[in-house]
């Protein structure tokens, strides 16, 4: 075993850039905590960062927000360093036909996959997302996109370290009744490899979670973990701001779930 078999994974979810940028004190903190999970990405020698929506606050992210992102992430992402995996499934599923760090014209060091959330979703005439931009600039590798809302499938990003073989399975933000109906109805398909029980499956979605029948939002719009397919291993939860981040075995089904929370403070509760 050891380190050549091992992936060193950096999660990371709601980060919000952007948020209140025009307050005077707290304008950049979620800028400068973004700058601070690049740093651990790197200090850490994270194989990869996997990110699980709603990277910016805003739809339209300003000028100066997009700027200062795209920085961060050309200072801390890119570099001469080895990348000791392969993406081995077929990266059609990327936009570009292939993930950044095998284009020959960018040397990327750390690479990061992301889903969208409900603030950074597609939309507009161009059905673009503020992701679309950073992965044309090669900085990101943006998946878990669905085209087809009557037909939702979800196919893997398949990745092998050494000996270890891991699938990704990504879904960006849908409107929660809307995702609710699907699943009720039997229209979310998930592609597994040939042989699922070889790979750890990991899902990553960016949802209201369903909390119970106290927890506020109504059971039809949330997911609830019993919706999602036995076979995953992991659940990584996006959009739940509140911080969860030791793994919990679902009560009702077979995986484990890590709820990673927001990286910056966006509202207070109880």
């Amino acid at each position: 075993g050891g380190d050549e078999d091992t992936f060193r994974i950096l999660v990371a979810t709601d980060t919000h850039v952007g948020y209140n940028e025009k307050d005077k004190v707290r304008s950049k903190d979620a800028l400068t905590t973004f700058e601070e999970i690049l740093q651990i990405a790197k200090s850490k020698k994270a194989d990869f960062i996997l990110h699980g929506g709603d990277l910016f606050h805003d739809n339209k992210p300003s000028r100066g927000c997009l700027y200062r992102t795209m920085d961060l992430m050309r200072r801390y992402l890119l570099g001469p360093g080895d990348i000791d995996f392969q993406v081995v499934s077929d990266q059609a599923m990327f936009s570009r036909g292939h993930v950044n760090y095998e284009d020959d014209n960018v040397n990327v060091e750390i690479p990061m996959f992301m889903i969208h959330g409900n603030h950074d979703d597609p939309g507009g005439e161009s059905n673009l997302s503020a992701a679309n931009l950073l992965e044309i600039a090669s900085l990101i590798n943006y998946f878990g996109r669905s085209e087809d809302l009557e037909d939702i499938v979800v196919r893997p990003i398949l990745l092998k370290k050494g000996r270890t073989q891991l699938a990704i399975y990504g879904l960006g933000n849908i409107r929660d009744e809307r995702l609710n109906r699907a699943f009720q109805a039997r229209k979310v398909r998930f592609e597994t490899p040939a042989n699922p029980e070889q790979w750890f499956n990991i899902m990553i979605l960016h949802q209201n979670r369903h909390k119970g029948n106290k927890g506020g939002a109504p059971t039809k719009a949330c997911i609830h973990e019993q919706m999602l397919p036995p076979f995953l291993d992991l659940v990584i939860w996006g959009h739940e701001h509140d911080c969860e981040v030791q793994p919990r075995e679902s009560v009702v089904a077979g995986f484990y779930v890590v709820q990673p929370g927001s990286s910056v403070a966006t509202a207070l509760s109880a």
